[in-house]
């Protein structure tokens, strides 16, 4: 069975490094954050990151209960970055476009951190209040209950999928990135009229936008369509309490 996680007060008052710094729960996921940016996944082990902090890797399992609460943890503070001075406006659609846009960019700021934590569910405090807030810009807007959870269902799914996707480009090596952005301008720019008719008159376009993340767009598409959704069916109770279709 795991050890069971010792609170912050004891850890603080029993367990400073060797060098005398004082361990914390947030000093450890920052600097597992770092590590990440340097080394990559494969980077992330105890060992290392008992070096790192100049602890013995065992103190950090009074901290986390394994490797894999760390990972919930990296994640959470994402989403916790994502969150960091954002406040509703009242104007829904540009509240959930500023949260959506607020957690794609933290997560492409991590790209190693977003690839080992976008599908993750975290179940922590900064989720929570992402979560919560999501739906209550939803809710306080009229969308019914059903609608809603419909929409916030598609909202963070896109929003982390896009996140994963476009970081685990930035976490390729440099030659293999710019290799693939290449690719729409010495292969798919050069596709004759007679065989590929329709890459042939789109690809212009195509080298522009296709090395650029398509994020933006598909958020504003998701958010034109709940717009139109909501005028057709009118803003409804934020406490009403209908059942959810299956």
């Amino acid at each position: 069975m795991p050890k069971p996680v010792v609170p912050e007060e004891k850890r603080r008052r029993r367990r400073p490094t060797r060098s005398g710094t004082v361990l914390s729960e947030r000093l450890i996921v920052d600097t597992a954050l770092r590590m990440l940016r340097e080394h990559g996944s494969a980077g992330l082990t105890a060992r290392r990151l008992g070096l790192a902090l100049d602890a013995d890797p065992s103190t950090l399992y009074r901290y986390f209960r394994g490797m894999d609460d760390l990972t919930l943890a990296i994640g959470d503070a994402l989403i916790g970055q994502a969150l960091h001075g954002w406040q509703p406006t009242g104007e829904w659609s540009a509240d959930l476009r500023a949260i959506g846009l607020r957690i794609h960019a933290v997560y492409v700021g991590h790209p190693q951190a977003a690839v080992l934590t976008a599908s993750r569910v975290t179940g922590r405090a900064n989720e929570l209040a992402a979560d919560e807030a999501i739906l209550d810009v939803l809710r306080t807007a009229g969308f019914p209950l059903p609608e809603t959870v419909r929409i916030y269902h598609a909202f963070i799914d896109q929003t982390l999928a896009f996140a994963a996707l476009d970081a685990a480009s930035l976490a390729l090596p440099r030659a293999s990135l710019t290799a693939d952005e290449d690719m729409w301008r010495s292969t798919y720019a050069r596709l004759p009229r007679s065989t590929h008719p329709r890459i042939a008159e789109a690809a212009p376009l195509l080298a522009a936008r296709m090395v650029a993340s398509a994020y933006p767009t598909a958020l504003d598409m998701l958010l034109d369509s709940a717009a139109r959704t909501l005028a057709v069916e009118g803003p409804g109770s934020p406490s009403d309490t209908c059942d959810i279709e299956s």
